[in-house]
């Protein structure tokens, strides 16, 4: 199964020696694919990120996955059924990329995340 990086995952990852940075790596091991949504990618940069960051991320993660008409769509369905939560629309539009895709959501924020799980997000195990 795929899986997709939340932003605070994909920030934490990029640090050498954290838990993270060892869970892709057994992933890419496992022949897992990992991505990572527009949503995410536009997250990251807006950092502060240094260049040097953006383009490690880049050539380990690939393009990010576009954010789709289709996504805006279930996006709305998950904020308007999780409580209209003006903060929670970045990690609706996420949610949904990763539905979309069937793929697993690695995140450092369950509590943010977890609203989504009845409506069928699967988060990656910690």
């Amino acid at each position: 199964m795929e899986i997709h990086l939340d932003t605070n995952f994909l920030i934490t990852a990029l640090r050498p020696g954290t838990p993270e940075e060892a869970k892709v790596f057994t992933w890419r091991r496992e022949g897992r694919r990992i991505r990572l949504s527009a949503v995410a990618w536009s997250e990251f940069l807006c950092g502060p990120v240094s260049g040097r960051e953006a383009q490690a991320a880049s050539g380990l993660f690939g393009e990010p996955i576009a954010f789709e008409a289709i996504d805006a769509t279930i996006a709305a369905r998950l904020f308007n059924i999780t409580g209209r939560r003006r903060s929670s629309h970045g990690d609706c539009m996420i949610a949904a990329t990763a539905l979309r895709a069937g793929a697993l959501l690695a995140t450092n924020n369950l509590t943010d995340f977890r609203p989504f799980v009845p409506f069928g997000l699967l988060t990656a195990p910690p």
